[in-house]
């Protein structure tokens, strides 16, 4: 049988996987209780999603457009990146509730700036497309101290890309890998959009940077290098659920003409949605493209061919290039401004995307066939 050490996967770059946080997340949960889950998020969520009525005026390719509530449409303290869907996440294309109720989800990741001097991490948020409703979770990593007390920190990474992959969500963490937590584990953290300013275990009590809710990360895919080689830098992530067997594509994203612009590909396990691992316990891709965009913000493979974003800054649309790495074609004025990661919705054929400038921040999907 072949491994994920063996042919046809490349060598050069590999992942390898941490312990996973086994014991600090059921001291978390000593803690805060049981947690809710994705179910009981979507039965608490907070702010409005207003619906685009004239969508194909952000973009050429643009047919379905949401904005966010008037504070985090403004918000400089959080920019949104990364986004994936209910669809990525199963064959149905719905998150399925505890009472057999589908819910057409998608999932957005957000990173502070600091820009007020406070570093407040990463976060996921998930928005209920047919209830028009969203909430936001705070991405945390609960760690024992020297003295055995457990004590909570950000997850301090940029957030570039998300795939949601069965009950999993792998976040992208740029040049450290992603990291992975569990739908599942959401949990509830009592009153605490009263302290926006107050983050850590006091006692008892919990705060998360007034975040309602919070999310553990239960391990890391660290990124290395083979000797002679240079580390992948994974800024964007999407899934690929329609290959055999279905693969995780991540990007690079680059400003620097002598920065590489790489797309690679990794084998997931289809019963654990994890990468494919070796008996040496590295997981290599099964390609590594050169051919990538220079400055490319997003990337997803659909009806066999790449489809990557590219973002112009704050004040020109986006483009979309569509193709094989190396020759692609370019789509000008395809979506906003300020495009980021992108995710695939096989049955309605479109291609979601997510932009971030404050001001200028939707969530769109666009026809994939505009890009044929």
């Amino acid at each position: 049988m072949t491994t994920a050490s063996e042919p046809p996967f490349v060598q050069g770059v590999h992942l390898q996987r941490t312990d996973e946080n086994v014991r600090e997340i059921e001291a978390l949960t000593g803690l805060l209780g049981e947690p809710t889950g994705l179910g009981g998020l979507l039965d608490d969520l907070k702010y409005d999603v207003r619906r685009s009525r004239v969508p194909r005026l952000l973009g050429r390719a643009v047919r379905e457009a949401y904005r966010w509530d008037d504070h985090d449409e403004r918000d400089l303290q959080w920019y949104p990146q990364g986004i994936s869907t209910s669809a990525d996440s199963s064959d149905t294309e719905a998150f399925v509730t505890a009472t057999g109720e589908s819910r057409r989800v998608v999932v957005t990741t957000w990173y502070s700036t600091g820009r007020d001097g406070v570093k407040r991490g990463s976060r996921v948020t998930f928005v209920d497309l047919d209830s028009g409703k969203y909430r936001h979770v705070l991405l945390v990593s609960p760690v024992f101290d020297k003295a055995g007390r457990l004590t909570l920190r950000p997850m301090s990474i940029h957030a570039g890309g998300i795939v949601w992959a069965g009950d999993h969500l792998h976040v992208a963490a740029t040049s450290r890998g992603f990291v992975t937590a569990r739908v599942d584990d959401i949990m509830r953290v009592a009153g605490d959009d009263d302290h926006p300013d107050r983050f850590g275990i006091e006692g008892s009590s919990l705060f998360s940077f007034g975040h309602r809710y919070v999310l553990p990360v239960r391990f890391t895919y660290q990124a290395y290098a083979d000797e002679g080689h240079e580390k992948l830098r994974y800024s964007f992530m999407s899934l690929d659920r329609r290959s055999d067997p279905p693969a995780l594509v991540a990007g690079e994203y680059a400003l620097d003409p002598d920065a590489t612009t790489r797309l690679a590909r990794y084998r997931l396990d289809p019963s654990t949605w994890q990468l494919a691992t070796g008996d040496d316990g590295f997981s290599r891709p099964l390609a590594i493209d050169e051919g990538g965009v220079r400055q490319m913000q997003g990337a997803v493979i659909a009806a066999g061919r790449y489809h990557v974003t590219v973002s112009h800054g704050p004040w020109m649309p986006g483009t979309v290039c569509a193709g094989q790495p190396g020759s692609m074609r370019v789509h000008r004025l395809a979506l906003p401004m300020g495009p980021e990661d992108l995710s695939y919705w096989p049955s309605t054929d479109r291609l979601w995307s997510v932009t971030e400038h404050p001001r200028r921040r939707w969530i769109v999907a666009m026809d994939r066939g505009w890009f044929d």
